[in-house]
């Protein structure tokens, strides 16, 4: 029997929802109005290349065994549901008609993965002697996450990149790195069962015979998804100045030194949370992708665009770090020229 999936963020949340249908379940996308018009008109298409072919192939919602459809917020029965992805950016979630719908995927008890660099407040609760009181400034609005049983709130690290053509309508994905989602366990048994279907089956997928990239990887391990941290620090936030922003690769290779030193004291920090030395990536795999990440990332060019709200694991990681007794100085300098930059945009909108 199909599960019913309900996913927050009809752009990267397409990607995870597209690979669910594709195992026969059905998905619901919650979006704006438009988008959910578009896409119930005429579906959604994710572009992705599959292993030894040159170009990518459009995989279309209306061609899969499971149905994908979309629905404003205050659409959403959340009862409906077996399971709920969390894809929109963190600031997304205080909009009034979203955290309404959270309370009420809260209060209904329905498991939830968020499929976000930044992990819910209600996550980091299952860590054992992390002290959550100091991190709500972390958070655009920590209140957000109050209803949620941590539980039964889980945390998928969104390593595959993709991003919306801007030639294309909003219904369109491509994906620019067919990696996998890495998921932790639930803390509820229940809520694994679902996830570990889920993954079995979007493993089981073939398109014209040949495996799909981009699978769900269920880790026992709390910290599997935090070897993101590491990643963002020393390159994807460094890729904001005080200037014009700067592409991934220069951000890691213009120093590379600094950018190991950084990488290592964030995984070193997670360490000190609790994860294993199996948990993170090797600086050197990660230095030699960024090789071919050749534009700013998505934090610096939301910034360089004027947003006066980001994703904060930047903040999120220095907090932890002067939680624990650790003073940091690089974690500090990336943290002060992201405030210092996201406060002009807040002026400039004044």
């Amino acid at each position: 029997m199909p599960y019913k999936v309900l996913i927050l963020g009809a752009s990267y949340g397409s990607l995870f929802g597209t690979k669910l249908a594709m195992a026969g379940h059905d998905v619901t996308l919650v979006c704006r109005r438009q988008t959910a018009d578009l896409i119930n008109d005429e579906g959604t298409e994710v572009r992705v290349r599959l292993k030894g072919e040159e170009t990518h192939r459009a995989i279309r919602s209306r061609d899969l065994p499971g149905r994908i459809d979309a629905k404003t917020p205050e659409e959403v029965i959340a009862t409906n549901y077996d399971l709920v992805c969390l894809a929109m950016q963190e600031p997304q979630y205080c909009a009034h008609e979203i955290w309404t719908l959270l309370i009420r995927i809260a209060d209904a008890g329905i498991p939830s993965l968020s499929i976000m660099n930044m992990p819910p407040l209600a996550y980091l609760k299952r860590i054992p002697g992390l002290d959550c009181t100091k991190l709500d400034a972390c958070y655009s609005n920590a209140r957000v996450w109050d209803h949620f049983d941590p539980d039964l709130v889980s945390l998928c690290s969104p390593d595959p990149q993709a991003f919306r053509p801007p030639d294309e309508k909003a219904n369109v994905l491509h994906v620019g790195l067919p990696t996998n989602f890495k998921a932790a366990v639930f803390g509820n048994e229940a809520a694994n069962d679902k996830l570990r279907v889920l993954a079995a089956d979007i493993d089981s997928v073939r398109l014209d015979g040949k495996d799909v990239p981009v699978k769900l990887r269920v880790f026992d391990s709390l910290f599997v998804p935090f070897a993101k941290w590491s990643m963002l620090l020393a390159g994807n936030y460094r890729c904001i100045t005080e200037g014009a922003p700067i592409s991934i690769r220069d951000a890691v290779h213009g120093d590379l030194d600094l950018s190991r030193r950084i990488y290592d004291a964030v995984t070193d920090l997670t360490r000190r949370l609790g994860a294993d030395a199996a948990d993170a990536v090797p600086f050197e795999k990660y230095a030699a992708a960024a090789e071919n990440l050749l534009k700013p990332s998505s934090a610096a060019r939301a910034v360089d665009a004027g947003a006066p709200f980001i994703e904060r694991v930047d903040l999120l990681v220095h907090e932890i770090a002067r939680s624990l007794g650790i003073a940091n100085e690089d974690f500090m300098r990336i943290a002060e020229t992201v405030n210092a930059q996201l406060a002009n945009n807040n002026r400039q909108i004044a």
